[in-house]
């Protein structure tokens, strides 16, 4: 069995130490639910918050740092968790925004957006480009930071590079949801690759955030979605490779 979940949480603006508490909280829930893989919203542990990124940095090669109470969980689980931080440039531009990936007993890994919404580039930096996989062991996962996937060459790259899931990091508001959950169905029906969205399940940077993290078939038919916003993990199941899939909301 395969089990991936989307943790739709709430962030509190530039508050590290309250959203790794909350992170710690759905981490724990996911673990009840024998979840392999966890994916949280885009900026998930500082709020999508541009004026505040340099303010909320994460440096994940700190092994005491803000990450390690979540390192620690993620061993304890044994599952793969997927938070979102900005994190510092190399050569001392704008911070990236950044999903990080923490695997059970293994240095964090760092996924760098790559296509920033007009706009971000006052604040942040792109990442270089390239298809980022998350591999559990029973699950191949292609990761996308927000906008990402407006990109249609990002999910392709996924695909190509052997992605079974595209996963999707997000803030997206109630105003942006329709355009943009077209898209992550136009993205499942294109590969044949089924699309878990995790968002926001609160208000963020400004950004009245639409809830309603979903999930999309491989022939882009919406399996589930969460009512609307609210702390709730989406827990998506397949009993066994080329089966279906099923899933199921659970509320926090």
């Amino acid at each position: 069995m395969v089990r991936l979940a989307a943790a739709q949480s709430i962030s509190r603006p530039g508050d590290l130490a309250a959203n790794v508490a909350s992170h710690l909280r759905l981490i724990r829930a996911a673990q009840a639910a024998a979840v392999d893989l966890l994916v949280f919203p885009e900026l998930s542990l500082s709020g999508y918050e541009p004026d505040l990124l340099r303010d909320c940095l994460i440096d994940a090669s700190l092994p005491d740092g803000v990450l390690a109470p979540l390192q620690s969980a993620v061993d304890a689980a044994g599952m793969a968790v997927v938070v979102g931080a900005p994190v510092a440039h190399a050569a001392g531009g704008l911070p990236h925004i950044a999903a990080i990936v923490l695997s059970p007993h293994a240095p964090p890994r760092v996924c760098l957006k790559q296509h920033l919404h007009p706009g971000e580039d006052a604040f942040a930096s792109a990442g270089p480009g390239g298809a980022f996989l998350i591999d559990t062991g029973r699950l191949r996962a292609g990761l996308a930071v927000c906008a990402d996937f407006c990109t249609a060459s990002h999910a392709a790259q996924a695909h190509e590079a052997g992605a079974q899931v595209y996963v999707a990091s997000a803030l997206i508001s109630v105003g942006g949801y329709g355009h943009d959950a077209a898209l992550l169905q136009m993205r499942a029906k294109t590969h044949g690759m089924p699309v878990l969205l995790s968002n926001h399940g609160g208000p963020s940077g400004g950004y009245v955030s639409a809830g309603r993290s979903a999930f999309w078939l491989p022939d882009g038919s919406l399996l589930a979605e969460v009512e609307g916003p609210g702390e709730h993990l989406l827990v998506i199941d397949q009993e066994a490779a080329g089966a279906g899939w099923s899933a199921r909301v659970v509320p926090l």
